[in-house]
């Protein structure tokens, strides 16, 4: 990917975890969908990647890392957390306001000013390590949200590496955005990168329209398809960059016959009915309440489809030690209790609920087997539940239905059918339609959605990143400063542009879809 220097990957986690068992330290591969997508980009790039190890700072970690690197052409750097720091930076400031204002529900938000001196403090561990572990020559990308202040502490420890940020879940609008007492901090942080990225148009042209409401001295202009912004002397190109997954991995393994046997047996065992999925990190983001309630409309409202559908839902564990989440999964599980009440009949239930994690062959099982993807997010940065089901689709026999404020819908609108997660009646006539589609048009849909996951691999994902890094190194600008970005490997195929940057000008509110654009 880099043909010169090497690649310093930052996340608040490592693809591997440290946990403490009965018979000591074990190293175990991380679940989180950030770290799963990120490692299949980097497994074969030379660099090191620091984040945390999931333990505390008395525990040994880096001879665990280093066997846990030693197959792989870079090496693991753990920043260890305090127990405090573990409270108060990550459930606290990310988990009780950046996450929750990000996605638009600042109602949830606690305001601690202890969170916000621990999360400088973090992110001030975090660029230590970096500045430690770079050469002049590397090129250093952080990401996400619990790490937005890492810019500013770079510059300030002296290190001149080119450095990126991508943020992977949504930029608030400015209305939202101001609510945080620390915005422009934040800001200024985060252009004190080289490059920002975003995954949707909407999210940077948010992060824009910030920049201009909080600085009115701002200069955006517009270079190739993103934005440079000039602030203070410094100069940062900001893009869109929509994240995807490995589709070659995941098609090759749902292709496998054991998963195909694993898919068959799921249909037989649920009377080989149309089968709705659902697969979801426990969160109130999403809107799984909300996705209950409409199958429990659907079946009131057409009752001709009762025993002839299922919905099963999969509910991954997450955050559970934290009050809200402990309530939303009583949530869930009282709805699915009610429903299930209502509507049972002998020989069919209609809604199979799991909350656990899954393997991935059974994950790819249920890929295979359903006949709906029912993928309602209240807001997500992307999802790629959404990208990983079409993927597994190899027979095309699957329908999409997504919410209209995941990032994935801009992507896939044009072969799915988009709903808002919060017309429950909406939601449910789209599960109807969806059931009583034609196989043609379900797998000329389906045809459309894995050609566009396939070009839009998470490979090229990251090649665009780099290629705008690239780009904002080298524009001439007063007080850029820095070496030249990296060089790239140029892919051997042509590829269509990255999507653009429409720059400030805020795209139009997306209408649902219930047939293919012509």
């Amino acid at each position: 990917m880099l043909t010169r220097g090497r690649l310093i990957n930052v996340s608040n986690r490592l693809p591997v975890s440290i946990k403490k068992t009965a018979a000591g330290m074990r190293v175990e591969r991380s679940t989180g969908g950030l770290a799963t997508a990120l490692d299949s980009v980097w497994q074969d790039q030379p660099g090191v990647w620091i984040g945390w190890p999931g333990t505390t700072e008395d525990q040994p970690t880096q001879n665990l890392l280093a066997r846990a690197a030693r197959r792989r052409p870079h090496e693991f750097k753990g920043v260890t957390l305090t127990n405090e720091e573990v409270d108060k930076f990550y459930a606290g400031f990310t988990n009780e306001i950046i996450w929750p204002l990000f996605h638009d529900m600042p109602t949830r938000c606690n305001f601690d000013p202890d969170y916000w001196e621990v999360y400088q403090k973090v992110n001030r561990k975090f660029a230590t390590a970096i500045s430690e572990a770079a050469r002049s020559d590397d090129f250093i990308w952080v990401h996400d949200y619990h790490l937005m202040l890492v810019g500013c502490d770079l510059r300030q420890l002296g290190k001149q590496a080119n450095a990126g940020f991508f943020l992977h879940i949504p930029f608030p609008s400015p209305d939202i955005f101001e609510q945080l007492p620390w915005r422009n901090t934040v800001l200024k942080c985060l252009l004190d990168f080289d490059v920002v990225g975003f995954q949707t148009d909407r999210y940077r042209n948010n992060f824009l329209c910030c920049l201009k409401h909080l600085f009115p001295d701002v200069v955006i202009e517009k270079i190739n398809s993103h934005a440079r912004v000039s602030f203070r002397g410094r100069t940062t190109v900001v893009g869109t960059f929509p994240i995807s997954i490995d589709f070659e991995d995941f098609a090759g393994r749902a292709a496998r016959p054991e998963v195909a046997a694993r898919a068959a047996t799921v249909r037989r065992e649920l009377s080989d009915n149309i089968l709705v999925l659902g697969v979801d990190r426990l969160d109130y983001t999403k809107g799984i309440p909300e996705r209950l309630k409409a199958f429990r409309h659907l079946l009131r409202r057409y009752p001709e489809l009762r025993r002839q559908i299922t919905f099963a839902q999969v509910v991954v564990p997450s955050r559970e030690d934290i009050p809200r989440y402990k309530e939303l999964r009583r949530d869930i599980e009282l709805l699915v209790s009610q429903i299930n009440g209502e509507f049972t009949e002998r020989g069919w239930v209609p809604v199979h609920y799991m909350h656990r994690q899954i393997s991935k062959d059974d994950l790819l099982a249920y890929y295979r087997a359903a006949d709906i993807a029912l993928i309602t997010p209240l807001k997500d940065g992307m999802n790629l539940v959404a990208k990983e089901f079409c993927a597994a689709q190899i027979d095309e026999r699957g329908v999409v239905i997504i919410s209209e404020f995941a990032g994935a819908s801009d992507e896939l609108r044009h072969g799915a059918i988009l709903v808002n997660p919060n017309d429950i009646a909406g939601v449910a006539q789209a599960i109807r339609d969806a059931s009583q589609m034609s196989q043609e048009e379900k797998s000329t849909r389906m045809r459309l959605l894995r050609s566009i996951i396939k070009e839009h691999n998470v490979q090229r994902w990251a090649e665009s990143f780099l290629e705008a890094a690239a780009l904002a190194t080298a524009q001439v600008s007063p007080g850029s400063g820095g070496e030249p970005g990296p060089r790239l490997i140029q892919p051997k195929t042509p590829r269509q542009p990255v999507p653009g940057v429409a720059l400030i000008a805020m795209p139009p509110m997306r209408q649902s879809h219930r047939r293919l654009a012509t």
